[in-house]
């Protein structure tokens, strides 16, 4: 699949753009566990071209993380071009993604993310705007969801006027903006979208692909170009190797065989983890290796801090029994060495369950 120029490869399984969850280290990981292509944070255009440094830092990217979209919202069309320009200029992506799915109040409440989908006039005419100040050096895609609610189910009609603005791939969560992340993701009509004849772009599906069955099933029976994964890759970045081995269906992993490090706060490659079997050794290594990346990056506290969602969610301790009070300890460890000492221990109790 391409997305203009940009090779992803045959059934890409991307990262999912979310707020302060993919920054340059967790989308490094991503990428060296196999995601096809990685997102950003989203940006906020007005902040942009207000140069706020906090959202310039969203900018960032490293090579090795590459392919990398970032992806920008607002509510103006000025505004929004005006902040492409910005980011082609500072970030240099491989894609530009526009938001126009965020459901959370502080966005769409606004008119921007989600809320553009009550006003599609303006939604078509930021495309449009973006397109034509960057679309010469860099694709222009979109992500957005079924419509406002289910009384206003509009992406059928939506996804070729979006193609006649001239962008390069659409993502369709499966979801309503009422909905939020509730209920479940509706692909049927993901699958209406990529069977329109008139539709030649990629078509890229979102929504509630937690297992690599689910992506697979995604692929064959929805027809999609792409599968984007997001919340599941919480505590499971590995969850993209795992995709990867179902659609290969030889159990080898097609990422770069290579062991993460940390250089200088950023993770790296070396010889063999990749190669070995994802054992619940394997695996509380990689969530170890983000712990460090994420202390590398920020400092010692805000690093730990910033991490403990992932630590949380992850479903590598499910199954453990009376885990609450191990989860406290280890969601309260304020250094790498308290944290790691609860780690360690986890895995004592891991290799008891599996034994």
């Amino acid at each position: 699949m391409k997305i203009g120029n940009v090779d992803l490869g045959e059934r890409p399984v991307l990262l999912a753009p979310m707020e302060d969850v993919t920054d340059i280290g967790f989308r490094l990981l991503c990428r060296q566990m196999g995601a096809a292509m990685v997102y950003s944070e989203f940006v906020a255009a007005e902040a942009l071209v207000r140069m706020v440094n906090k959202s310039l830092k969203k900018l960032e990217v490293c090579e090795e993380e590459r392919p990398v979209a970032i992806q920008i919202y607002g509510r103006e069309p000025e505004d929004v071009a005006e902040a492409a320009r910005i980011v082609v200029a500072e970030a240099a992506p491989d894609v530009l993604d526009l938001n126009f799915g965020c459901p959370v109040k502080r966005v769409a409440g606004k008119g921007a993310g989600a809320g553009m989908l009550q006003n599609v006039p303006k939604l078509l005419a930021i495309t449009r705007a973006v397109v034509e100040a960057v679309g010469d050096r860099v694709p222009v895609t979109v992500k957005t969801r079924l419509g406002w609610d289910c009384e206003h189910l509009i992406i059928t009609e939506l996804a070729e006027q979006l193609q006649d603005q001239g962008i390069s791939a659409l993502t369709i969560h499966g979801r309503t903006r009422s909905q939020m992340y509730t209920g479940q993701a509706d692909w049927t009509l993901i699958g209406e979208v990529k069977a329109n004849p008139r539709i030649h772009i990629p078509i890229i599906g979102n929504g509630d692909i937690t297992t690599a069955e689910q992506a697979r099933e995604a692929f064959e029976r929805y027809g999609v170009d792409a599968v984007m994964v997001g919340r599941a890759t919480f505590g499971r970045p590995w969850i993209f190797r795992e995709i990867q081995e179902e659609l290969r269906g030889d159990g080898k992993c097609k990422t770069e065989n290579g062991e993460l490090a940390i250089d200088n706060g950023q993770l790296t490659s070396g010889a063999g983890l990749h190669a070995e079997p994802m054992t619940v050794d394997w695996k509380l290594d990689v969530l170890k290796q983000q712990v460090l990346q994420s202390v590398a990056r920020l400092d010692e506290r805000r690093g730990i801090w910033h991490v403990r969602r992932h630590l949380a969610a992850s479903p590598l301790f499910k199954g453990i029994p009376d885990f609450r009070q191990t989860r406290i300890k280890m969601l309260r460890a304020d250094t790498i060495d308290e944290l790691f000492e609860v780690m360690e221990y986890t895995r004592t109790l891991l290799h008891v369950i599996t034994s």
